[in-house]
């Protein structure tokens, strides 16, 4: 007798081993058995023609707020993730110091999500979202900007060995209280202004608690091999495990080169050392507009980010010091603008000429009108680049993208269809249609690989006694279907997701299942 039985599936186990024919019973939450369970009896679903595979993890979200604003996790749970790492790129929910709840209450995008931000330590954060519930399992990383920001605001200088200690001490409470790790974004404020021996000396304790080091790295264009030797040079010197963020190679001068920083990557394995990576396969990155200016602009605070973009003389600095990349006005495209929604979907080239302005002019007057709050989509990755990473063994897949919704709070602006997209397309494009990698590829690359990169034992496998995260799809019609143009579309073909042996994605539908964990690190 099992709680439910999945019946005539094909079994892709996450190992990478060839599919096989199998039925799957479930008992109070996790896999009970594995076989020909004709004769048994219990609820079941009819998985005929189908794949039934681990739940995916998504190695990279930003969903730390947004499932406060909806914990049905919607444009996640429908691609057939089961767990998020969230509290990527430096930024993280916690710890909520007074100084740093004071950023958060400025970002008038954050203040549309309608989130209490009522707790303090990582602790409290998690508990608030167990105790609110959420529909799939959550993973927790600290990040190096916020208790950066916390210890020092946004100043751009070396810690004073007292604030070095203070940023210790909040990355042990974290970690005691169930991080996984620290990340960094070190092309964002206030991460960038760290230097390699402060990211050493804090990564350190992040080791000497077996987490790992998440980086998005200096560089992801032309310092793109510095970059990834310096997030090397960091994990070696300290202990801990790396893992390389949404790997790539950003402008047409230096496509290819992620054949050597995958190199490096090898080199470093070859040696003992434990450093992965993870990518999302689209062509196109996104951020906010304001991570264009130089890292002095950001010094202080937001007030003073906004008093210097009005500034005739800092406006004059800046378009002598931009680095822009050839085309790269008309390869970014706003993806949210509040104030001048008219404008979500257009190039700053094309916004420039409605304006009757030049880029630069354009870009200062939008970040200065939206308090800095701008988000876009950048294009200037090869498709050639995309697949030789996907082809390394060593990469995950993660979305970068936070869980949203095509209704409510988290129905905003034209968000990169990575949002919704990000593992179907993986299934769809590059497995079925293009076969740049295995079905059972794919699958492992998004279960088995990055459990093993977290410890979770009992996670990304279908083996007997592991917890029943359980992603059910048709291998002939899962697809994307989100575009950049029109992005809040759910992909097609996933038709059951379960969590902790629950029903959440019944027949492509949302059953409101809250059943998700915060797997804290054991």
């Amino acid at each position: 007798m099992f709680d439910m039985i999945i019946r005539g599936g094909r079994v892709i186990d996450g190992t990478g081993t060839p599919a096989f024919k199998a039925d799957v019973g479930i008992k109070d939450g996790k896999i009970a058995a594995i076989g020909d369970l004709t004769e048994a009896s219990g609820r079941s679903i009819d998985a005929a023609g189908f794949v039934v595979a681990p739940g995916f993890i998504d190695m990279h979200s930003h969903s730390d707020i947004a499932l406060l604003a909806n914990p049905r996790a919607e444009s996640k749970i429908r691609q057939g993730v089961t767990t998020e790492v969230i509290g990527n790129c430096g930024e993280s929910a916690a710890p909520l110091t007074p100084r740093v709840l004071a950023d958060f209450k400025k970002e008038s995008d954050l203040n549309k999500l309608q989130v209490e931000l009522d707790w303090l330590s990582m602790g409290e954060y998690l508990a608030k979202l167990e105790k609110q519930g959420v529909a799939l399992n959550v993973v927790p990383l600290i990040g190096h900007g916020t208790i950066r920001a916390a210890v020092m605001g946004y100043e751009n200088r070396r810690p004073t060995l007292l604030e070095l200690q203070a940023m210790k001490d909040l990355i042990v409470q974290a970690m005691q209280e169930g991080a996984y790790g620290m990340s960094t974004g070190l092309i964002y404020a206030p991460s960038y202004y760290a230097d390699t021996e402060e990211l050493i000396e804090l990564s350190q304790v992040v080791a000497q608690y077996g987490g790992l080091y998440s980086s998005h790295i200096r560089g992801e264009g032309d310092r793109l091999l510095e970059a990834v030797n310096e997030a090397i040079t960091i994990g070696k010197e300290s202990g801990a495990a790396v893992q390389l963020s949404h790997h790539k190679a950003v402008g047409k001068a230096n496509w290819g080169k992620v054949k050597h920083s995958l190199e490096l990557i090898d080199q470093a394995r070859a040696s003992g050392f434990d450093v992965t990576a993870d990518q999302y396969p689209y062509i196109a990155a996104s951020n906010g507009l304001s991570a264009s200016l130089p890292p002095w602009m950001h010094e202080g605070s937001k007030d003073e980010l906004l008093k210097r973009l009005i500034d005739p003389q800092v406006r004059s600095r800046l378009r002598q010091e931009m680095a822009l990349r050839e085309g790269y006005w008309e390869d970014t495209k706003i993806s949210y603008c509040p104030g001048h929604p008219e404008y979500e979907g257009l190039s700053l080239q094309t916004i420039a000429e409605l304006r009757s302005a030049d880029p630069y002019t354009t870009t200062f007057d939008l970040l200065y009108e939206e308090n800095a709050d701008v988000r876009v989509v950048r294009f200037g990755m090869s498709e050639e680049d995309v697949c030789t990473v996907m082809q390394h063994p060593m990469i995950m897949v993660g979305s970068d993208a936070s869980a949203l919704a095509p209704y409510g709070v988290l129905c905003q602006g034209k968000p990169h269809p990575r949002s919704y997209g990000t593992f179907p397309r993986v299934l769809g494009k590059y497995a079925r249609e293009e076969q740049v990698i295995s079905m059972e590829e794919a699958v492992r690359k998004m279960t088995s690989l990055p459990a093993q990169k977290l410890g979770l034992r009992d996670r990304g496998k279908l083996q007997t006694g592991m917890w029943a995260d359980i992603t059910i799809f048709n291998p002939e019609t899962v697809r994307d279907k989100a575009a950049y143009l029109d992005p809040h579309q759910y992909p097609c073909g996933i038709e059951y997701v379960l969590v902790n042996g629950k029903s959440v994605i019944v027949q492509s539908e949302h059953t409101g299942e809250l059943p998700g964990k915060t797997l804290l690190r054991n």
